[in-house]
């Protein structure tokens, strides 16, 4: 973003969105550049930007018609509804819902790993997407890895917190944990079966291969951001109750093997936005509490997979965890670097 840019949230009073806002508060843009829209519901309704407020306006389809930048967090069906036309009018659309992830003229863009996506975006109106939350996290703390040794094969399973589903989710674990402590059945809502004290697959659609549509999209983006489909990706997603911040267990097969595992927390930690926390001694490595409100990705529980030494004693696997604040690089942070990162293209 350059100093004379209007920027928009879309989605402004969900839980991505009020970040969003918070994210360019604290980076000094002036809250005369931002504009915040929402549902009509909601307007008129104020938020706090930085020491001052902005003013939540009713979202319409004319709503953007001068706007330089807006970050879309309104779910789906309205991105599909609104992006492309606003492109068409000249806004730069980076959106955050999975409308447009794999569409082939649409870059999907993690900046630390795949900038030059960027490269193909002209001047005027363009659709830009935020990954999957979840593919963010994992390839945050993989793609070091995957540049210094290679990776073949990745298996990952996922432990979401319930901000993925926005703040009603978030509300609704607050209300069943109360619920559960008082001794009275959990009501659901946002989700079909209880979250509080409880663990459930992801709740997305199940397809016919059994697999649900958040361990589908871990699959295809990963392909697309690293620009390789012959890495073999396998992902399972559960949702945990855990207010922000996804984890993810993942084990690699490499291409070539470890010789020195210190050689791998020193490209992690190299790695822009990743931050090795791995103390065997202390027994303290990556949570949810500890990468929440932080913009780096988690990673320790560094170690040797025996099960994949070969005969000469080479080991060619590598397990990890990872903890990411799913609001903040999951989303709303990753969308503010994608703006910025336009903003230094334009300045070459």
């Amino acid at each position: 973003m350059n100093g004379n840019q209007s920027i928009a949230v879309v989605g402004a009073t969900g839980a991505v969105g009020r970040e969003m806002l918070d994210i360019l508060a604290a980076e000094g843009v002036e809250a005369g550049r931002v504009r915040a829209f929402a549902s009509s519901r909601s307007a008129g309704q104020r938020l706090g930007y930085g020491s001052g407020e902005v003013t939540v306006e009713a979202f319409g389809g004319e709503s953007l018609d001068g706007i330089d930048i807006a970050l879309f967090s309104a779910g789906s069906a309205i991105s599909k509804q609104f992006g492309r036309s606003a492109a068409a009018r000249g806004t730069v659309i980076i959106d955050n819902s999975s409308a447009f992830r794999m569409d082939a003229d649409v870059p999907l863009v993690v900046p630390e790993i795949n900038p030059a996506a960027l490269d193909a975006v002209k001047s005027g109106g363009a659709v830009i997407a935020n990954p999957n939350c979840s593919t963010i996290i994992t390839l945050m703390a993989v793609t070091p890895i995957h540049r210094l040794l290679g990776v073949k094969r990745m298996i990952v399973s996922t432990y979401q917190a319930v901000s993925g589903a926005g703040a009603a989710a978030m509300e609704e674990l607050r209300r069943q944990a109360r619920q559960v402590l008082e001794g009275q059945e959990p009501t659901c809502e946002v989700f079909d079966q209880p979250c509080a004290f409880n663990v459930f697959s992801h709740n997305t659609t199940i397809g016919e291969d059994g697999y649900n549509v958040e361990e589908t999209k871990m699959v295809k983006e990963t392909h697309k951001i690293w620009g390789d489909a012959s890495v073999r990706v396998t992902a399972t997603c559960i949702r945990v109750p855990v207010f922000r911040a996804h984890c993810a267990s993942i084990n690699l097969t490499l291409a070539q093997p470890v010789r020195d595992l210190d050689a791998v927390r020193e490209a992690i930690d190299a790695f822009a936005g990743a931050k090795v926390l791995d103390d065997r001694a202390a027994n303290r490595f990556p949570t949810p509490l500890e990468a929440s409100g932080k913009d780096d990705v988690l990673v320790g529980r560094l170690r040797l997979d025996p099960s994949q030494t070969d005969e000469q004693g080479r080991c060619w696997g590598l397990n990890l965890f990872a903890s990411g604040d799913q609001l903040r690089k999951g989303a709303a942070l990753n969308a503010v670097q994608i703006a910025n990162l336009l903003g230094e293209h334009a300045a070459v």
